[in-house]
């Protein structure tokens, strides 16, 4: 835009150009810029494919921009976005989807989005009781005990997960806090447009509402840009316990990995 201003005024002076159409040239220009920074809203329908019944409370997630929203009892849904973003659609019991918004898109007006029914067949689960005799001595063998622990180190605003009570628990969390392994570095330090997404996340109502139902971390991974063993390996180097990475939802995994690169770029910069 600076560009054509700058013509216009040296062909003026030149007197190539008239001022009608240098100011036609401006306005073209003007417009231009504008749509390509506009962002408009996306609107339609979640249907079940097999027989095009609305489907109430689908997540919706712009990946692009990281804002989320669910679905109407009607199936109806709006979200913001803009050309070229990715819009993705997760369903308990559905298969996930992502739609790319495009002109013909936002022009169309009201979409349809089918999504199609996946036949999940569950094991058997077998809960157990702990039963408890009375006595403490007894009891006290008993009950289950999980060696999961979380350290306070100075200059770290929370604790940090050890994963086992032994000598040298301590010194494991400080050696890889403060000397990060290469993996860290390879997706904190070289995936940083991605990493920003963390805090965008964490400050959506929707979106930590989606996560906090969730164990399957398929929305981590499409926002993230990451597999599954990545995300694991993730915690793993930042100590978090076996337990934590196979027990907890989504929310709490995006926190687990919000403060481990928190507590990377501290250490990083010192």
């Amino acid at each position: 835009m600076r560009i054509v201003y700058l013509i216009c005024i040296f062909e003026l002076k030149t007197l190539a150009m008239k001022p009608f159409w240098c100011f036609v040239l401006m306005l073209i220009s003007f417009s231009a810029l504008s749509q390509e920074e506009q962002t408009e809203m996306v609107q339609g329908i979640v249907q079940n494919d097999a027989d095009d019944k609305a489907l109430e409370n689908v997540n919706i997630v712009n990946l692009n921009q990281v804002i989320g929203t669910v679905s109407e009892r009607d199936g109806s849904f709006k979200i913001p976005a803009k050309v070229n973003d990715t819009l993705y659609f997760s369903y308990l019991g559905f298969k996930s989807i992502r739609v790319r918004v495009t002109n013909d898109l936002l022009r169309f007006g009201e979409i349809k989005v089918k999504m199609t029914e996946l036949g999940i067949a569950l094991e058997e689960v077998v809960i157990r009781p702990v039963e408890l005799t009375g006595y403490l001595e007894i009891d006290a063998k008993i009950i289950p005990v999980y060696d999961d622990y979380r350290y306070a180190i100075a200059g770290l605003d929370r604790g940090y997960e050890g994963g086992s009570q032994q000598p040298g628990a301590v010194g494991k969390v400080l050696s890889a806090i403060f000397n990060p392994a290469d993996f860290l570095y390879n997706v904190f330090g070289k995936r940083p447009k991605q990493m920003r997404k963390l805090r965008q996340m964490k400050a959506d109502d929707n979106i930590r509402n989606l996560l906090q139902s969730k164990f399957d971390r398929e929305t981590l991974m499409a926002v993230l840009q990451l597999e599954r063993n990545d995300l694991d390996m993730i915690l793993n180097n930042c100590n978090y316990s076996d337990q934590f990475i196979r027990t907890a939802n989504d929310l709490q995994i995006l926190d687990a990995i919000s403060e481990c690169y928190e507590q990377y770029k501290v250490l990083n910069r010192n």
